[in-house]
């Protein structure tokens, strides 16, 4: 696994013309954000953050997609519920 993301660091450098750390730092960056996103939207869902500060916090079409997949979440446990 390590060796693969090494060749993948390494083919992003590349095709970047950029050095491999800075591939490293623009994916650390990408991937707290995106883990960061998950948390805010997950105490949205929780009710620990009302929908005003969620939308603040990481905008408006993302928590409308959270929203949705609330939604279809909800709807296919009353269906199995219902089965």
């Amino acid at each position: 696994m390590a060796a693969e993301i090494s060749d993948r660091v390494r083919e992003i450098a590349e095709a970047r013309g950029v050095p491999e750390s800075e591939v490293f730092e623009q994916a650390l960056e990408l991937g707290i954000a995106d883990l960061w996103e998950n948390v805010i939207l997950g105490k949205y869902i929780d009710g620990e953050l009302s929908r005003e500060e969620a939308i603040e916090l990481v905008g408006l079409e993302n928590v409308q997609q959270a929203d949705r997949e609330t939604a279809a979440v909800e709807e296919d446990v009353d269906w199995g519920l219902d089965a």
